[in-house]
């Protein structure tokens, strides 16, 4: 998996042959899920606290994570994101 940012037990990751709308790809445990980078859709579980922690990195690094997708979708690599502190 292209992880581009861990915390606290979060993995984040992006694929370069990924669809569209830009988004990006959460694991904690057991638990999966998708999220876009707009409109914070989610799609799968995660639990609600490590969610709000994931919606607080991605605030901090939405024009990174734009900046990555773009990356991606150009066939290039994405760069790593700092993580939540």
């Amino acid at each position: 998996m292209p992880e581009i940012s861990r915390f606290f037990g979060i993995i984040i990751a992006m694929f370069g042959d990924d669809h569209n709308p830009p988004h990006f790809h959460v694991r904690y445990g057991d638990y999966r899920c998708t999220i876009t980078i707009d409109k914070g859709v989610v799609k799968g579980q995660l639990p609600r606290k490590a969610l709000n922690k994931v919606f607080e990195w991605m605030d901090e690094h939405h024009d990174e994570l734009m900046a990555n997708w773009a990356r991606l979708q150009a066939g290039e690599e994405a760069l790593p994101i700092d993580p939540l502190k």
